[in-house]
């Protein structure tokens, strides 16, 4: 699962040993280093749960590699799991996989792109005279992609927002509702509460459900081609 939710032009460079260029990509570092440090972190936190840190590990990357590859799987019910371990697997879900996977979620490299658009954010604060710029993999991202990535960002929450409240009308528990929108928005498959590993999607309402598989296809097709899809001015007559 963490093999295969990196960007398949990895795989590409790999065949035609471009080495250099993968060691220089930021969102695999990152991706493995967000999914190896959460695998850690819950092992810790759930070690008393199990006889080993060996064996809490095994549960802990198998579900951290799950959810960020949003595959959908689970080996144990993580919704027993310590608050802390929860927290970190519901942040996951957000973070998802590689762009150029498989995977859903943000992307790590939307994540990246944000991270340093805030650090810019702040250091211009500091120095006002300063230029500053983004960077990934050693090279300016031009304004015009941050600025695609902060509006596709706003969407994302904007959507999961009016999404969470829709399913609020069924008036399920508060885990239970706001997990049951990010799961679904990300496609990972379980949530926490009644919509956890050992339970199901059933009992929402039939709005409920049309909001979630809306969020699901939003998810996975992303925002802008969905837009422009449902937007007058594609259909408008020239």
């Amino acid at each position: 699962m963490m093999l295969f939710g990196v960007n398949f032009n990895v795989y590409y460079l790999l065949l035609i040993r471009k080495f250099a260029q993968i060691k220089g990509n930021d969102e695999v570092k990152w991706y493995v280093s967000i999914m190896l440090c959460s695998a850690f972190i819950i092992a810790v936190n759930i070690m008393p749960i199990y006889r080993s840190f060996g064996e809490a590990f095994r549960y802990s990357f198998f579900q951290v590699s799950s959810i960020m590859t949003t595959t959908g799987y689970s080996t144990a019910d993580f919704a027993l799991w310590p608050m802390m371990s929860q927290i970190i697997l519901v942040m996951m879900m957000f973070v998802g996989a590689c762009a150029g996977s498989t995977g859903g979620g943000l992307k790590v490299v939307r994540v990246i792109i944000l991270a340093r658009t805030a650090k810019r954010a702040v250091r211009k604060a500091a120095s006002p005279r300063s230029v500053f710029s983004v960077k990934a993999d050693g090279k300016k991202v031009d304004d015009q992609t941050v600025h695609g990535v902060l509006a596709y960002f706003v969407l994302y929450m904007i959507f999961t927002g009016i999404a969470i409240l829709i399913v609020s009308f069924d008036n399920k528990d508060f885990v239970t509702t706001v997990t049951s929108v990010i799961a679904t928005m990300n496609n990972i498959g379980p949530g926490l509460g009644l919509v956890g590993p050992t339970g199901n999607f059933g009992d929402f309402s039939v709005i409920s459900k049309l909001v979630m598989s809306m969020g699901m296809l939003v998810g996975r097709l992303e925002f802008y081609p969905i837009l422009v899809l449902c937007s007058p001015y594609m259909w408008k007559k020239s």
